[in-house]
């Protein structure tokens, strides 16, 4: 076996087909976001950032700020070990109360990460319940889908948002086998939102536990940033939810949130949790401070849906093709891999918008394209400078126009 050339004929393949990732070093200027620094040029570096997950900026808040710095000073900077070895700590303990308060749970687990979350919880479920059957969107999540392979759980991939093909799958497992209905709330790439009513009321109908993964909800949907099951007023009726704190709540970490006896469950069995060291505490702390301010500033996500309504206004009259989501995503479409690139990369070095390539595996081939995702911090004159670069792209590179 030639390792050498394995290696690199593999990479060779990506970077034919327009897959090979390229990373781009910036620098966010705290107090200036969406402002940042491209590190590669000396002079004339500043970028306007249009693809982050932070998407109300709050990993740049003197509010976050200041709690991390207190935290710090008070406890350290490390955790010390994994929860069971000395690394539990308060900041970790009031953080999974205030997690639970916005989800409206008895009890909450952190992570982390929200993948490590779902992979271990998704793992350690289908794998201790016994004959589980997993119904699993088709456009779920790679942490959802590692999760569910890892259980060695049967699965059942249901059509996207499909409840006609949901319930026939359903159908088909005996009532009295242990089932999970695995979905997201707001998915990523495409930027739709799912009838979570319509699942619940399925999964009551067959008897199934239902797992809603809120990543890109929390802090975003819901009076109190509960998330887009707030919003629907489901939120009673879902069995586990996952989210994040790296999104809309500006810092890193994950978590499941669920009645006691689960939330025991998993802690007790999940080896993803059992055997990796805590989140540091001053990010616990940075966490609080984040979830209670989003919470009580509901203008937050008002002025984010006005930035968004408007955006897609000016795609719309300037015939820039994208999908017409409902929610804070909004995703360009190109439909090629090496195109998306090009694209991507004349924004970022002609026009200093930086808007990454989203390409395969994130994608299907054939959908490539960017994904905007705005904040409550770009201004109008930001908004108009991302479509004049845009239109000016598209003529430039002679892409098809929306019809």
């Amino acid at each position: 076996m030639d390792y050498k050339k394995f290696f690199f004929d593999s990479i060779a393949d990506l970077k034919k087909n327009g897959e090979y990732r390229i990373f781009k070093d910036i620098g966010r200027v705290s107090g200036s976001f969406p402002l940042a620094k491209n590190n590669n040029l000396k002079k004339n570096n500043d970028i306007i950032v249009w693809c982050s997950n932070d998407y109300l900026g709050m990993g740049q808040h003197p509010f976050v700020i200041e709690a991390i710095e207190r935290a710090m000073h008070e406890v350290g900077v490390g955790s010390g070990g994994t929860r069971n070895i000395s690394g539990t700590n308060r900041y970790h303990i009031l953080l999974e109360q205030e997690i639970s308060n916005i989800h409206k749970k008895d009890s909450s687990l952190l992570f982390t990460s929200a993948y490590v979350a779902n992979e271990s919880a998704i793992n350690i479920l289908g794998s201790k319940l016994k004959n589980c059957v997993i119904f699993s969107d088709e456009k779920n999540h790679a942490s959802i889908i590692n999760g569910i392979k890892g259980s060695k759980a049967e699965k059942k991939i249901f059509k996207h948002n499909d409840m006609i093909h949901l319930e026939s799958l359903l159908k088909s497992v005996e009532i009295s086998k242990p089932k999970i209905i695995i979905f997201e709330s707001v998915y990523s790439m495409d930027g739709d939102f799912t009838p979570i009513k319509k699942i619940t009321n399925l999964a009551k109908k067959y008897n199934a536990l239902t797992y809603l993964d809120e990543v890109h909800g929390v802090g975003l949907y819901g009076k109190n940033g509960g998330g887009v099951a707030e919003e629907q007023n489901v939120m009673d009726e879902i069995d586990i939810i996952n989210g994040t704190l790296a999104k809309a709540f500006g810092l890193m970490g994950g978590y499941i949130s669920a009645s006691k006896t689960i939330i025991d469950f998993v802690r007790s069995f999940a080896p993803g949790f059992i055997f990796t060291t805590s989140l540091p505490p001053a990010i616990a702390s940075g966490a609080i401070a984040s979830i209670k301010y989003i919470k009580n500033n509901n203008e937050l996500r008002k002025k984010l849906n006005e930035k968004c309504l408007l955006i897609k206004e000016k795609l719309l009259k300037s015939n820039i093709p994208f999908i017409k989501t409902k929610s804070h995503i909004i995703p360009i479409i190109v439909g090629d891999s090496v195109l998306c690139k090009k694209v991507s990369d004349e924004l970022y070095d002609k026009h200093k918008v930086y808007l990454q390539s989203i390409n395969f595996p994130t994608v299907p081939r054939g959908e490539e394209g960017l994904r905007i995702t705005p904040t409550p911090l770009h201004t109008d004159k930001m908004i108009d400078e991302l479509i004049y670069a845009l239109k000016q792209t598209w003529k430039k590179l002679k892409l098809k126009h929306a019809a």
